[in-house]
């Protein structure tokens, strides 16, 4: 299959290939960026939640300390939370790390809209262009003399921007739900960080709202 035969099949797509290559260029544009920075995050925070899970309670300098050799931007915006706020109660710790994540989340799932779009749009381009196709096909019967055989291999040759689109929408759909579920993974870890991060650094005995002369009085 020669680069003039694509670029034929192309122009008798009413150049709907050409939009379909792009589309693919942008899914897989997104594809490498999402996997790679994915994959870094969800290994950092298996690093980090074990270094976390040596650190016992308390133990800020040890905080400080992974805060400054291990942390990213992500995982570092939890533990900069937990230093900068003071000994507080479990309730207040949990609310403004749950706080940081709320924020950081949006920031896993960026242009993953691509790929949901493109598994939708690429069918349907994929048919406007065998739609197409397929009224060059029929033209060649106009002209005199015309052979059936022409009109058989326009309609094959119309086909295949419906395959075409198929195609990527399958890679699209593949990619969009394995993405899809290291976010999942990564916000998980985020989760099991914070739960962490308040079982070492809440307050002991700050969830308690009042003393043993309260609890005496209302009974």
């Amino acid at each position: 299959m020669t680069l003039s035969y694509l670029l034929q099949l192309a122009d008798h797509s009413g150049g709907v290939l050409y939009l379909m290559a792009v589309l693919l260029t942008a899914a897989l544009a997104v594809i490498a960026e999402r996997t790679w920075a994915l994959r870094s995050l969800t290994r950092h925070g298996e690093r980090l939640t074990r270094a976390l899970t040596e650190l016992s309670a308390q133990d800020r300098s040890g905080l400080d300390w992974i805060r400054e050799t291990q942390s990213r931007p992500l995982h570092g915006a939890l533990l900069e939370t937990t230093l900068t706020l003071p000994p507080s109660p479990q309730e207040t710790l949990a609310s403004r790390l749950e706080e940081v994540i709320l924020r950081q989340v949006p920031l896993l799932d960026r242009r993953l809209w691509v790929l949901d779009t493109t598994v939708t749009l690429a069918p349907l381009l994929g048919l406007l262009g065998t739609i197409i196709g397929m009224f060059h096909a029929f033209d060649v019967l106009a002209e005199p003399g015309a052979s059936p055989n022409a009109v058989t291999g326009g309609v094959a040759e119309a086909l295949v921007a419906t395959a075409a689109g198929l195609l990527i929408a399958v890679v699209g759909l593949v990619f969009f739900n394995g993405l899809n579920e290291r976010v999942r993974l990564a916000v998980h870890q985020m989760e099991t960080l914070k739960v962490m991060l308040v079982n070492r650094f809440a307050a002991s005995g700050g969830a308690v709202t009042g003393g043993p002369e309260t609890l005496s009085g209302g009974l």
